[in-house]
Order: C-alpha cells, then sequence, then structure tokens
C-alpha cells in the first residue's frame, strides 16, 4: 500500500476540447467538492448543463464551469467517497487520462480517504422511460446498479452490473475505456480534436472490426464503460443508490433526465 498524501495532481488532454488541463486532488474535510478557479461548491450544488457526449456541470450562477466529469466522479462514487476529497480543476474539462477510471481511482487511493454509505436510496419501484432508455427502480438494503446496451451487434455481451464493492470496482468497472463508434472519430477528427487522443485509451467499434491497442478487449467492456458512466451520473446526486437499478439504454442525457425525475417523483431520496 502506497504511503498517504494530502495532495495529488494529475494532468492531460480533454477528450472534447483537446485542452490541457490539471486537476488537483486534496483532502478536505466536509462533502466532497468541486473547485474551479476562485469558485468552489459541494457536488450536490453541482447542475447538469450539458451532456452532449459527456457529463457538463456548473455551478455558481454559472460561473463555474466543468466538463467531462463523468470518469472522476464514478471512481469517487466506486470508492464510497462522498466526503473528504476537494477537486480543483484548471480547465475546461477533466483530462481523458487512460479513458476509463482506473487512474483516478489509483490516485484517489492514495489519499487513504475513509469511505462512506452513499447518502441516495430508492424509496419505491418505479420504471421511467426516457425516450428509448428505460430506468427500473426497487428498494433494498444493497447497491445493486445494472447498465444494458442495445446496440444490435453480436460481437457485444449487453449487460453489466456492480453491487456496490469498491474492489470489484477498482478490478472490473474502473478499467473499462471510453468507446466510439467509427462514424463518431470521424467527426471528431473533422474537428482536430481525435489527434491527442492515445489509442490505448479508447476502443473504437467499426462494422467490420473492433479496433483498440493496450490491454485487450472483451465483449463486455462496451456495456461495463456505459455503467461507468452512470455511476459517475449518478454519484451528483449521492449516488448509486441504495436499491436497485436496472438502465437500459443509457447515456448521459438520458441518466441526467432519468434521475431528475426520480428524485422529483420520491422515487430516490437522500438521507
Amino acid at each position: 500500500m502506497s504511503p498517504p498524501t494530502k495532495e495529488i495532481q494529475l494532468e492531460g488532454a480533454g477528450l472534447h476540447t483537446g485542452a490541457q488541463a490539471r486537476v488537483t486532488l486534496r483532502v478536505a474535510a466536509g462533502p466532497t467538492r468541486l473547485r474551479v478557479g476562485a469558485l468552489e461548491a459541494r457536488i450536490d450544488e453541482l447542475e447538469v448543463v450539458s451532456t452532449a457526449r459527456a457529463t457538463t456541470v456548473s455551478a455558481c450562477g454559472g460561473r463555474l464551469r466543468a466538463g467531462t466529469v463523468e470518469h472522476a466522479f464514478a471512481a469517487l462514487a466506486g470508492l464510497g467517497l462522498y466526503e473528504g476529497v476537494t477537486l480543483e480543476l484548471d480547465g475546461p474539462e477533466l483530462p481523458l487520462l487512460d479513458g476509463c477510471a482506473t487512474a483516478w481511482c489509483a490516485a484517489l487511493t492514495r489519499l487513504h480517504v475513509a469511505p462512506h454509505r452513499p447518502p441516495l436510496h430508492v424509496t419505491r419501484a418505479a420504471v421511467l422511460e426516457v425516450g428509448p432508455s428505460c430506468y427500473e427502480f426497487a428498494p433494498s438494503a444493497a447497491i445493486d446498479v445494472t447498465a444494458r446496451i442495445e446496440f444490435d451487434d453480436p460481437r457485444l455481451d449487453p449487460e453489466a452490473c456492480w453491487q456496490g464493492d469498491a474492489a470489484d470496482f477498482v478490478d472490473r468497472i474502473a478499467p473499462a475505456r471510453t468507446f466510439a463508434l467509427a462514424h463518431e472519430v470521424d467527426e471528431l477528427a473533422r474537428r482536430g480534436l481525435a489527434r491527442h487522443v492515445d489509442p490505448t485509451s479508447v476502443v473504437i467499434l467499426t462494422p467490420d472490426a473492433i479496433l483498440h491497442a493496450g490491454r485487450p478487449f472483451t465483449p463486455d467492456e462496451p456495456a461495463r464503460h456505459k455503467l461507468l458512466d452512470l455511476i459517475g451520473d449518478l454519484f451528483l446526486h449521492g449516488g448509486p443508490p441504495i436499491g436497485h437499478l436496472h438502465a437500459t439504454r443509457p447515456g448521459h442525457a438520458a441518466n441526467a433526465r432519468a434521475i431528475r425525475r426520480a428524485l422529483d417523483e420520491g422515487v430516490l431520496a437522500r438521507g
């Protein structure tokens, strides 16, 4: 085990802007917070303001803004770090790093912050549909979250789940890399943004091949990454919740709308 430290810095390019960014992770008393420049907000004070290929949040009347927060937030949720950490961002979006949550988990683990139970829980059974996406909730004494993809691609396993164990998150969920369809990569290239992405951090799905470098690809990796993103989006509200959540065709926009509806309708509650 590495010795504890009070502060760690991570640097890299953002996936969508290509801009260099630095994130400083600090041990800090109280609820986990995000700081951008001179502005700071608790995670539960952040508002989702964009879900275009990532989750962008803001606070302080829009003056605090940060893009692509989902991988770092998933790592915080997977490790149960609802308290004790401040993330300070210098840049427009969080860096892609390894394209998943492994680097975030490794850095956060070095802070040796004690985990806590999530403050969010499922209060009653409900099924919420958001366009083609579906979110099924049921009360339980334990965390049980599942993501199911429907890509009509026999090369892929459609489902991945997680029951709240931190070690399992680090070993199995955190390493699931960002993936993209071939036409999405072409669009990034046209915008001049694809050249900064390390090939080892992204899996590309084409009709004829699954392109990847570095670690081997497994058929459930896209589903595991969708689960990773869902966990990160849920962290904004104190989740993943204690209870069952099965999400079919989750995505950042649908996640934000479904979680908001579940809170407004009393399906999810804090405390």
